[in-house]
């Protein structure tokens, strides 16, 4: 699983943001095996942080979230919780396809 970290319009990606990603991406998304690569893009729009997440997987799959915050780590965090529902519910339609 690759992942790419990008910051736009002057938003600071220190190294304490870079673990914190990683390590809840691994934990939440780690049971998705077909996942290929991971794009997280942090952003200030205004005075709120905004955290992107585009997921692209096998089989054609795509998953975009973005969720904004006035805290960077709680925008991180409520995207990813997001990222990881729409990928259940894509791997739950295809298990129910090939029932």
């Amino acid at each position: 699983m690759q992942v790419s970290i990008t910051g736009r319009h002057d938003a600071v990606v220190t190294d304490n943001v870079k673990v914190h990603i990683q390590n809840k991406l691994e934990r939440c998304l780690g049971v998705f095996p077909r996942i290929e690569s991971i794009h997280v893009i942090l952003d200030n729009e205004n005075r709120d942080q905004v955290s992107e997440i585009v997921i692209q997987g096998s089989n054609h799959i795509r998953v975009t979230s973005k969720e904004s915050s006035d805290n960077l780590y709680d925008a991180i965090d409520r995207s990813i919780e997001h990222a990881e529902r729409q990928m259940r519910k894509q791997r739950d339609k295809i298990q129910e396809k090939h029932k």
